[in-house]
């Protein structure tokens, strides 16, 4: 079988490297590429690809993530397999939350990138070593002390200097609800102070800069 893939990423030079690489193997054919969220869906909608491999940073507009969740919505859905340098909590949560069949890392050596490519054609999860981590440590934390997604939301606002009105504005929620997502995360992370959830969060990779 021969997996059609289409490559969605902002930077022609990668583009360009990967098509090389992927096109040396037998059974791959790019049969397009992207360099942001609207040119993807034409491309995709148009090519109907088994496999799209996703950026999550798309420049200026949508970025990867809204992207997938769009595709995974429409019928006969390609698979997405997301190929990026980040690799925070708040970036692989968003993106398995839209759809994501995979998730590797820029870093992946080539026969990684064939194998995932060929798994998620399969209809199978593929998650980078430093992903897979986190996701069991994730659900090691039974709940109790693991940041949920709408927390990391808020530290991400909180990482930005919103304050509390802002952050209810943001979130469509009161100012009640923020705060009380505000104690909950000072709990889990172990601080007491705006400044401090934030730095936390970047530390622990919840978050990025």
């Amino acid at each position: 079988m021969t997996v059609r893939i289409v490559l969605v990423d902002d930077h022609p030079v990668v583009r360009a490297g990967l098509r090389a690489l992927l096109e040396g193997q037998e059974d791959f054919t790019v049969v397009g590429e992207a360099g942001d969220a609207g040119a993807a869906l034409a491309v995709v909608r148009e090519q109907r690809p088994e496999v799209v491999l996703m950026d999550l940073n798309l420049g200026a507009g949508d970025g990867g993530a809204q992207v997938t969740a769009v595709l995974r919505a429409e019928p006969e859905a390609p698979e997405v397999l997301v190929l990026t340098t980040y690799d925070t909590d708040a970036d692989v949560l968003r993106a398995l939350e839209a759809g994501a069949r995979g998730y590797l890392l820029k870093d992946a050596p080539p026969s990684e990138l064939f194998a995932g490519i060929r798994a998620t054609a399969r209809g199978e999860t593929v998650l980078s070593p430093a992903v897979a981590a986190m996701v069991v440590r994730r659900a090691g934390a039974g709940g109790r002390d693991a940041v949920t997604e709408r927390e990391v939301e808020v530290l991400e606002l909180l990482s930005r200097g919103l304050g509390n009105k802002e952050m209810a504005r943001e979130l469509f929620v009161s100012e009640a609800t923020v705060k009380s997502h505000l104690s909950h995360i000072y709990t889990k992370l172990g601080v007491d102070t705006r400044a401090g959830a934030v730095a936390a969060a970047i530390e622990r990779r919840i978050i990025r800069t």
